[in-house]
């Protein structure tokens, strides 16, 4: 179907939800005003709209042909997505500049560098894998958006930054782009990479791995294999609601190769469970998540299982600072360190409320006066 005559399908339902939209005003007779109704604060227009909502006959209908307009006309979505070229959808968090983002980006390279004294301490390495942003690897779909200058500088800041204070940051950026004519590195209606992406990544740490220090233990065998090819409806649909009624509009789902990793045939069965692991995971979901396999393709690339730490939803600051006060640290430390820290996240705040203020304010000025923070300019 054609672009115009999407467009004219959008308007004829339009015209068709008119009559309906009227029907619904007419119930807005049945609405009671409170008896001390807050204007200036807003909350009789709120109590408006939310008896409106319940009495609307067709309101999923109403949000599916908002979004239509607004995709179809504007090109735009919900708040949060950036709508590229060729069905590719962005973050804005990759495009758009971040309030105090300066400031931010300082506080948080106080705190990498407060995590790395903390590991030092234990005699635990830390490597920092730094992951470029969706934009950075793929620029050619963007269309007309082009990310901030802060957003554009971010990625050789933050390793300008990190290798000043003498924390591993391997580039990861060249070994991807060499690699995305073979197969997709990141996920075109999604914020993650592939498992493609994630095993590319993984190869290049281990290699930096392996040419600094030898992990303890002996090592250990770890077969990869695809398990299934699946339809994949990217996290960034989210902010297209089109379905059900525009469904056809939404872009083609990615296609994802589930990938597993196991231990090989004669490893033991026990490889899982050992309590004495060289390397620990800790990152966002990027490793969390078990659709792109990036620790399973750690376990199988450094020949070494490892405990993943890592968590969804939090960022990669939060996850860190968990692990630093969790048992595990304290009664398994491991030799090795891998903090999988996406660079958009870098100028971005987080929800630090369960964390002691005093803990992470002499974290941070651990870091500083270290001068990390001062390298990041």
């Amino acid at each position: 179907m054609t672009r115009p005559i999407k467009t004219l399908y959008v308007v004829l339902f339009a015209l068709l939800l008119l009559p309906i939209s009227l029907l619904a005003l007419t119930r807005l007779t049945d609405y009671r005003v409170p008896e001390q109704p807050s204007v200036l604060d807003g909350g009789l227009a709120k109590s408006i709209e939310r008896h409106y909502d319940e009495n609307f006959p067709l309101k999923q209908a109403g949000i599916n042909l908002w979004a239509a307009v607004e995709y179809l006309l504007f090109g735009e979505g919900r708040s949060g997505l950036v709508i590229g070229q060729d069905g590719w959808l962005y973050s804005d968090e990759e495009f758009a500049p971040q309030a105090d983002g300066q400031r931010q980006m300082r506080d948080n390279l106080a705190l990498i560098r407060g995590v790395q004294r903390q590991l030092e301490e234990r005699d635990i390495q830390l490597l920092l894998a730094i992951v470029p942003a969706k934009t950075r690897l793929y620029p050619e779909h963007t269309g007309n958006h082009r990310p901030s200058a802060l957003q554009r500088s971010l990625y050789p800041r933050f390793h300008r930054a990190v290798r000043s204070a003498g924390i591993a940051a391997p580039d990861l950026l060249d070994p991807l782009q060499a690699a995305k004519n073979e197969a997709p590195m990141f996920l075109r209606t999604d914020t993650h990479w592939t498992p493609e992406g994630a095993d590319v990544t993984a190869r290049a740490l281990s290699e930096v791995v392996r040419s600094a220090m030898q992990l303890r233990g002996e090592p250990q065998q770890f077969v990869t294999e695809t398990v299934e090819t699946r339809a994949h409806q990217g996290d960034l649909t989210r902010f297209l609601p089109l379905a059900p009624l525009f469904e056809s509009l939404m872009p083609q789902a990615d296609r994802l190769q589930q990938r597993e990793t196991h231990a090989a045939e004669g490893g033991g069965d026990d490889l899982f469970g050992d309590s004495d692991l060289p390397v620990t995971l800790v990152g966002t979901s990027y490793s969390a998540n078990p659709a792109w396999n990036f620790a399973g393709a750690l376990r199988e690339h450094l020949q070494r299982d490892l405990a993943n730490h890592a968590e969804e939803g939090g960022g990669p600051l939060v996850p860190m600072l968990k692990y630093l006060q969790s048992e595990d640290f304290e009664n398994n430390p491991p030799q090795l360190v891998i903090w999988e820290f996406p660079e958009r996240y870098l100028p971005m705040t987080s929800d630090f409320t369960d964390f002691d203020p005093q803990w992470l304010a002499a974290l941070k000025d651990d870091g500083e006066r270290q001068g990390l923070a001062a390298a990041s300019h």
